[in-house]
């Protein structure tokens, strides 16, 4: 029952703009860590944006530190990603992820199906 819908990928020219969502349901959005992963062909899957669940801290890699920002509306039950100055380097699967932990161990992990984002001229 649990799903995450995302949408907004496609194809960029470098120096350009694209802004992807992550639509949830099945659970309870606003008590979840959102996050952004991205997987480029033959690299490892990297975390890009976090945001808690009141959107009191966010987090993001390095690489996209001024040029993306991460926003939630828990109402919507919605996460977004505003990525601008797009690089070529930017090019990858882009895929929406909730987390909880509900014990020392235990954490509750969901997964969006991927969007691909591709930046080229």
């Amino acid at each position: 029952q649990v799903q995450l819908v995302e949408s907004g990928g496609g194809l960029v020219q470098p120096g350009g703009s694209l802004r992807l969502s992550c639509a949830a349901s099945g659970f309870s959005f606003s008590r979840f860590v959102m996050n952004w992963y991205r997987q480029a062909p033959g690299s490892e899957r990297e975390l890009v944006a976090s945001i808690t669940s009141a959107g009191d801290s966010i987090n993001y890699a390095n690489s996209v530190k001024g040029r993306f920002t991460i926003s939630r509306d828990n109402a919507k039950n919605t996460v977004y990603l505003q990525m601008i100055s797009l690089k070529p380097e930017d090019t990858a699967v882009y895929y929406c992820n909730a987390n909880r932990r509900i014990f020392r161990d235990v954490n509750v992990d969901y997964w969006g199906q991927g969007t691909q984002v591709t930046v080229s001229s």
